[in-house]
């Protein structure tokens, strides 16, 4: 949804103006501590500057957040979209740090910024030291004040934020979702998407985002939130080193006071464009998030769009009327919105849907969710809190959001209020709000007597938060070290079952919550099984969860709401896998819940028939889009397999025709033919008691036996056959471009270390890359760029594949710009200080993927089914580090050649090249 524009950022830059002498003198007061609640401790500089501290030793990562309390709400006329277009130019760097990307990938951060109504933030995580602390906060503190906001930046950042403005663009419910939101509000900028006027974008002179910047980024309205491992002392001492050498500015920041007149009649707005499903939308005026009608509003939202239980989702998806609904209400810091979106087919009636959209919504007065929906809304929304708590560095970026409302302690409040909300609250809030004067679809009806929704204010959040204790701080784990040795010292491993059918991985350790993070595996059938079936057996994992013998979808959802675990199930042809998330104490009944999901399935027919629908509005979107097209050409083209071989890939029309031929029976019987457990693997990584572990696993799965032998299905190298493809995509403001090859390399391969590494310089890293600097950073052409190399433990094979988003007037630009890159990279091949940052990079980036459990889980399932232990992963980085330039280059000229790609490329180039189309 394009309102969120969760961007990720450019660099570059010329000197413009800093801050020195003086203004650096360091602050002799050290920083107040003001609260602290449930872990997290609040300080305030001299200057201003708030600081939370959210230490957890258990995690070998930190997160430096910078949350400045600007974003899109804040811009004036003819300043549309300049609060996200300064966050792109504050990636350019400053003079004591010229190039951030490049000094982000040389730490191998995991960084982002993103900017919203009400903030934008910059963050990076990374593996915690007091080195890449220190560098992180005198980073952050240099480009506060004296970052480059420079013409020639701006020129061509500009083309690179108008690209992502053309990528919104392609999505017609997108652009429905703007207008309806620019009718609902007709003065406030909560009407104005984050992403600004194209207008504004092309042509905002450099001297108001300097203003702009000057006046915003400042440390008196700014929170440094710092979570992870770290040690706190010593923390306070960088910060106030860094940040309490700027000073207070003397400029006075006003409140916005602009707010919405109420509104007083139902509104409209029509749009049309090409596309292949219909949307209808609805906007609601409601209070923002720290008003305490807000909680029971959330509430209120879950149990009207939650599949399947939810009463908008069975009024317009459950009888076929609709293909797909989807709801949200953001917590704002000023009064905000509640919002729904329905798809619907072509051949359904659009004024059908709508009409069920609003008679649902307009009698919810005398048809109220139950009190068992309401439990249900909140266990669900408590439940992802809690497990939010427990990633210190995820709380260190989610206290964004409640910065962005006024104080970061309304999170917990918010919290708090939930547990709190009853039924009749939730009655209340849905009269009170969701009345038809204050919605906007588009119709409008005079009355004799309007019935209009005031919609509260805030008018004192320091009463709301001045006394608020929370409650005790979660538990903190041990400190971890996430070092290969430590790793394989540590797991458990071993085989299971009557017939040692299930072998597990597990790393057990004390973690933050308790929480853990596993995955369950069970690999099935064989070519043979397979041939002809893999469509009916792709639908399989989608099912899976909708019902058992045990209980209905709505109770499986229940049931993972009462044991606190986030499960995601898929399966196919040859695999069925389930990743959880949960607690110690619970992992043992998931395990239960997920033996009756995999063994007892009913496959109801209903459900079925919701899904069919479901995809095939599914399909019909994606046949306008660029980016589905070209990659679905893409896959067909490297994977060259005949009809009914399990890696053939169908066209649009033949996942139609498919679709509409399918028969529950297929699935049902592929499953009683080919699933079973004799080839299961179950890896975790976390707090976990691991005979209770191995317990449930044997007690569910331990005699399951499948009914054919499993053997894996073989994919050769296939050389793709070179090609350059254009296809028409009419009315779409944005293109695709996609390179791609494949090669006889499997990660086992001589070269596969070289390639990796020369892949990670071409179009790897953080916007550093080869591909980026030219593409997007030198020569604007595109919003995102970057390359990708992927390789099989088992098979001889790998793709390098190439891709770009760009404008189709730039197509010969963007593919002269890369085929150069390309030939740059084979013929002068890359430096010994590209190749000493790109190691650094990807070694600490390993490290951070080492200390995080859930890819800690999907490794030590890798290796079980791979029978491999981490010693070939701390060979492989050897081998890495160990590279030379000349190895690097050698392993580009032998394998990445443009004349041995297919280049495929979707957009509306006829209208951009003058064509005329009929």
């Amino acid at each position: 949804m394009r309102y969120s524009l969760l961007s990720t950022l450019s660099l570059c830059g010329g000197l413009l103006f800093t801050f020195s002498g003086t203004l650096h003198a360091q602050a002799d007061t050290p920083p107040e501590k003001i609260t602290s609640v449930e872990g997290v401790t609040e300080y305030r500089l001299d200057n201003g500057l708030s600081v939370l501290l959210f230490p957890d030793q258990s995690v070998p990562t930190t997160t430096v957040n910078v949350t400045y309390k600007v974003g899109s709400r804040h811009e004036a006329y003819g300043e549309t979209g300049m609060a996200h277009l300064l966050e792109h130019l504050v990636f350019k760097g400053t003079p004591d740090h010229p190039n951030i990307p490049q000094e982000l990938t040389e730490h191998g951060a995991r960084p982002n910024g993103t900017t919203w109504y009400d903030r934008t933030n910059y963050f990076e995580t990374f593996s915690a030291s007091d080195e890449n602390l220190e560098w992180a906060l005198d980073m952050e503190a240099d480009r506060m004040v004296n970052s480059f906001i420079a013409k020639k930046d701006l020129e061509s950042e500009m083309t690179v934020v108008r690209n992502e403005f053309e990528s919104g663009e392609n999505d017609p419910g997108g652009v429905l979702m703007e207008r309806v939101l620019s009718t609902a509000y007709l003065w406030h900028n909560y009407g104005k998407s984050t992403i600004g006027s194209k207008a504004d974008l092309e042509n905002v002179p450099i001297e108001r985002l300097q203003g702009f910047y000057r006046k915003y980024y400042q440390p008196d309205n700014a929170v440094l939130v710092v979570a992870g491992k770290f040690d706190p002392a010593r923390a306070l001492e960088l910060i106030q080193e860094k940040f309490g050498r700027i000073p207070k500015p003397e400029r006075e920041l006003y409140p916005t006071y602009t707010r919405e007149p109420v509104q007083d009649g139902e509104r409209f707005v029509e749009l049309k464009r090409v596309g292949d499903v219909q949307v209808v939308q609805a906007a609601y005026h409601i209070p923002a998030g720290p008003h305490p009608d807000f909680a029971a509003l959330s509430v209120l939202m879950n149990t009207l769009v939650d599949e399947p239980s939810g009463l908008l989702y069975q009024a317009l998806v459950e009888n076929g009327n609709a293909s797909s609904l989807w709801g949200f209400a953001p917590a704002l810091a000023e009064p905000g919105f509640a919002f729904f979106n329905a798809n619907v087919l072509k051949e359904n009636d659009l004024a059908e849907v709508e009409t069920k959209l609003k008679n649902t919504l307009d009698s919810l007065a005398q048809h109220p969710p139950s009190e068992e929906q309401v439990k249900r809304a909140k266990d669900g929304i408590l439940k992802n809190f809690e497990l939010n708590q427990r990633d210190a560095n995820r709380v260190g970026l989610l206290m964004s959001g409640y910065i962005a409302q006024g104080d970061w302690r309304l999170g917990y409040i918010y919290r708090d209020r939930v547990e709190q909300v009853t039924q009749a609250d939730v009655v209340r809030v849905a009269s009170q709000y969701f009345k038809p004067q204050n919605r906007t679809i588009g119709r409008f009806f005079p009355v004799a007597e309007p019935d209009r929704a005031v919609i509260p204010e805030v008018n004192d959040l320091e009463a709301i938060t001045a006394d608020y204790q929370g409650r005790e701080a979660i538990a903190e784990g041990e400190e971890f070290d996430p070092s290969y040795e430590n790793i394989d010292s540590r797991t458990v491993s071993g085989t299971l079952g009557r017939s040692k059918n299930i072998e597990y991985m597990l790393l057990p350790k004390e973690t933050r919550g308790n929480s853990v993070n596993a995955q369950l595996r069970f690999n099935v059938g064989n070519l043979k099984a397979a041939t002809g079936r893999a469509f009916a057996a792709g639908k399989i994992g989608q099912l899976l969860m909708t019902g058992t013998e045990q209980y209905s979808r709505q109770e499986i959802q229940d049931k993972l709401d009462e044991l606190k675990a986030r499960v995601n199930l898929s399966g196919d042809e040859s695999m069925a896998i389930a990743y959880i998330e949960t607690e110690n104490e619970k992992l043992p009944a998931v395990i239960d819940l997920l033996g009756e999901i995999m063994r007892n399935p009913t496959f109801p027919q209903e459900e079925f028939d919701k899904m069919v629908k479901e995809q095939l509005a599914a399909i019909e979107e994606r046949r306008s889009d660029p980016q589905a097209i070209v990659f679905n050409e893409m896959q067909r083209r490297t994977n060259n397999y005949p009809k009914g071989h399990p890696a053939y890939v169908p066209t649009f029309d033949e996942q139609v025709e498919a679709l509409k031929t399918l028969k529950l029976e297929d699935v049902r019987s592929y499953y009683q033919d080919v699933y079973g457990g004799s080839n299961t693997i179950f890896a975790a990584s976390g707090d976990m008691d691991v005979e209770a572990v191995k317990e449930a696993l044997v007690r569910n799965f331990g005699d399951w036996k499948s009914p054919v032998k499993f053997e894996r299905i073989a994919r050769d190298y296939q050389p793709v056959t070179p090609e350059a493809v254009k296809i028409e995509t009419p009315d779409k403001a944005n293109a695709w471009f996609v390179a791609v090859q494949t090669l006889p390399v499997g990660d086992a391969h001589p070269d596969y270390p070289a390639l990796v590494m020369g892949n990670y310089i071409l179009g790897g890293g953080f916007l550093n890359s080869r591909l980026a600097t030219r593409i997007r950073q030198q020569d604007g052409l595109s919003y995102g760029v970057g390359s990708q190399l992927g390789a099989s433990s088992l098979d001889e094979r790998a793709t390098f594949l190439s891709y770009a988003i760009y404008n189709p007037e730039n197509r010969e630009a963007l593919e002269k710009a890369y085929r150069e890159e390309i030939e740059k990279a084979r013929t002068q091949g890359f430096t010994a200080e590209e190749l000493a940052a790109a190691k650094s990079g990807w070694k600490q980036n390993a490290a951070v993927s080492r200390a995080q459990d859930r890819s800690m889980a999907s490794t030590l399932s890798d290796n079980a089914y791979l029978d491999r232990s981490m010693q070939w992963d701390k060979a492989l980085e050897e081998r890495m580090m160990a590279l030379t330039p000349e190895q690097v280059n050698a392993a580009i000229r032998k394998y990445i050649d443009v004349d041995k790609m297919v280049l495929l490329r979707a957009g509306d180039f006829a209208k951009s090249e003058g064509e005329i189309k009929p």
